[in-house]
């Protein structure tokens, strides 16, 4: 402002100067013959002018000077308008905080005092004989006071679910109760519905008063020493057993991953954590004796220690390259991507993929390409080339020998299983354009033309029996066999050649998947067996139907 007036000082002056210029000028022309007059009027008109032009600017940047002040404040005030709203905002969220803390803080005191008045009136339970002998008295421990303050965090942090269990109730029930060994009876039981009870058990497991406990309880019969004799994979009531386990550690971590971290630190506390490690310490050794061979990719015990790892946040204190060295064990459990994701063996795929295509399962090796987008290392359609190669391979030198029909006829059905996943393959990945199926599913109508001439023939060779004769004595009756014995015991193929699973979709969930699949409950009606082709000999292009058995 000092320089405003300033300048309109100095133009305020400015008639004066010119005032004094015309007198300096008078003087001069005095002394001069000649007369002035006109330029004088030319310099009085330029000085004029440049009073004008002057003035006009000094205008023209006032109005611009109020023009960017009035700006200037406005842009203040909608400044201020703004921190206003963002404090008043801060400081509702502070109180809405400070409410929430004050509710826990509340329903935790509420829990402990109960539970405090519960253990001082509980007189303790007295047993005696007689008289005469010396009473055993038990009391109750008071274990139960951090699970039940567990119990009102998990609550608040779920308190705008549905935590209504709709189909089964009873499952809240034994949630509530802690009953392991009741909730493996009530899943055994329902397992026809096995798909809508697994829904609902990451729900009831609300109802319990340590889930992450109840859980790790179920663990037990495992590895049931009474089974130990037996071969694990024929004795259906182990396999139930094992596969509930898995599945309650899974329907954990759903519910898990709905919780807030707070929450999920309450659930799978410090001492969780030592009780599940110590679980693993003890189920590791056991793996060492597992067969890679015999598992097919499909092995129950490698998948359970990797979802213990996951589901109770133990994986860091073992070591991820022996970690990374199951994974083909459990190459073709639809939950392999996932765990491997959440156990941070993502970077380790490739190498697990090698390790696949060595040992020729190249089917898995591409489901894991996939999964973890892969495919350009490793290239999908080369892969299943050259898995029917070596299909080819292993037949041709029984085709070009006299073989019996009965190796004929396992050759043919070794062929046409490796053809069905080949296709299957291409169907699930979408890779009709890059391999077309139309040759394959010719070959496919060959073989299975000559399977069913085959059966016609043999059923058409098989000799009659002679039925009784009227008068009621009986000449030569038909020969007694074995019928009453299960055909699945006696199979048809050696479990050396086990047949593949065509019957519903097998994809890994991929990488942008951050939700629970829609088939979770799907692995536990069937469970898919995968060849084990090791490159030797006749070993790896059928797969075993297995069904899962609760």
């Amino acid at each position: 402002m000092d320089d405003s007036q300033s300048v309109a000082t100095l133009m305020d002056s400015t008639t004066s100067k010119i005032q004094q210029l015309q007198k300096a000028f008078a003087e001069l022309e005095s002394y001069r013959a000649v007369t002035l007059n006109l330029k004088w009027k030319q310099l009085e008109e330029h000085f004029h002018g440049l009073e004008r032009s002057l003035k006009r600017r000094f205008t023209e940047l006032e109005d611009q000077e109020r023009e960017f002040e009035a700006k200037t404040t406005e842009a203040r005030e909608m400044l201020e308008k703004r921190e206003a709203a963002i404090m008043a905002k801060e400081q509702a969220s502070l109180q809405r905080l400070q409410e929430k803390r004050d509710a826990a803080v509340s329903l935790i005191t509420n829990a402990l005092q109960k539970h405090r008045k519960v253990s001082s009136a509980e007189p303790a339970v007295v047993y005696s004989e007689d008289h005469g002998k010396a009473t055993v008295v038990e009391e109750k421990a008071p274990d139960a006071m951090a699970a039940e303050s567990n119990l009102e965090v998990l609550k608040m942090s779920s308190e705008n679910d549905n935590v209504e269990v709709k189909a089964y109730p009873q499952l809240v029930k034994l949630c509530q109760e802690m009953d392991s060994e009741g909730l493996h009876k009530f899943i055994s039981d329902n397992r026809k519905n096995l798909a809508a009870v697994r829904e609902e058990i990451p729900v009831a497991l609300k109802a319990a008063v340590d889930p992450a406990a109840l859980v790790l309880d179920s663990l037990k019969g495992f590895y049931n020493m009474e089974a130990s004799n037996l071969d694990g994979k024929k004795d259906s009531n182990l396999l139930g057993l094992r596969r509930t386990c898995i599945m309650l550690m899974e329907c954990l971590s759903i519910l898990l991953k709905g919780l807030d971290q707070r929450s999920v630190s309450y659930i799978i506390s410090g001492n969780v954590k030592e009780r599940a490690k110590a679980i693993a310490e003890e189920w590791k050794p056991k793996l060492d004796d597992l067969d890679v061979d015999d598992n097919n990719g499909n092995s129950l015990e490698a998948h359970a220690f990797l979802q213990l790892l996951s589901t109770f946040a133990i994986d860091s204190d073992f070591d991820q390259e022996d970690l990374s060295k199951l994974i083909p064990m459990v190459s073709r459990r639809r939950q392999t991507a996932d765990l491997c994701r959440s156990l941070g063996l993502s970077d380790k795929m490739p190498g697990v993929i090698n390790v696949l295509i060595n040992s020729g399962r190249q089917i898995d090796a591409i489901n894991l390409a996939f999964a973890f987008e892969l495919t350009e290392q490793f290239s999908p359609v080369s892969l299943l080339k050259s898995y029917l190669a070596e299909a080819k391979k292993v037949s041709s030198p029984v085709r070009c020998g006299n073989a019996s029909p009965t190796v004929q006829t396992e050759v043919n059905e070794r062929e046409l299983a490796a053809l069905k996943a080949v296709i299957k393959c291409i169907e699930d990945h979408k890779l009709e354009g890059q391999y077309p199926v139309d040759p394959l599913q010719k070959r496919v109508s060959q073989l299975e033309k000559a399977k069913a001439d085959k059966k016609r023939a043999t059923e058409v060779a098989k000799p009659q029996p002679k039925r009784p004769r009227a008068s009621g004595v009986v000449g030569h009756g038909p020969r007694v066999t074995n019928v009453v014995a299960d055909k699945n015991f006696y199979p048809r193929m050696t479990d050396r050649y086990p047949q593949y699973i065509y019957d519903r979709p097998y994809v890994y969930p991929g990488l942008t998947d951050n939700h629970v699949p829609s088939l979770l409950g799907s692995a536990y009606t069937i469970s898919p067996g995968h060849g084990n082709f090791f490159g030797n000999g006749l070993n790896g292009f059928q797969y075993q139907a297995a069904a899962y058995l609760h």
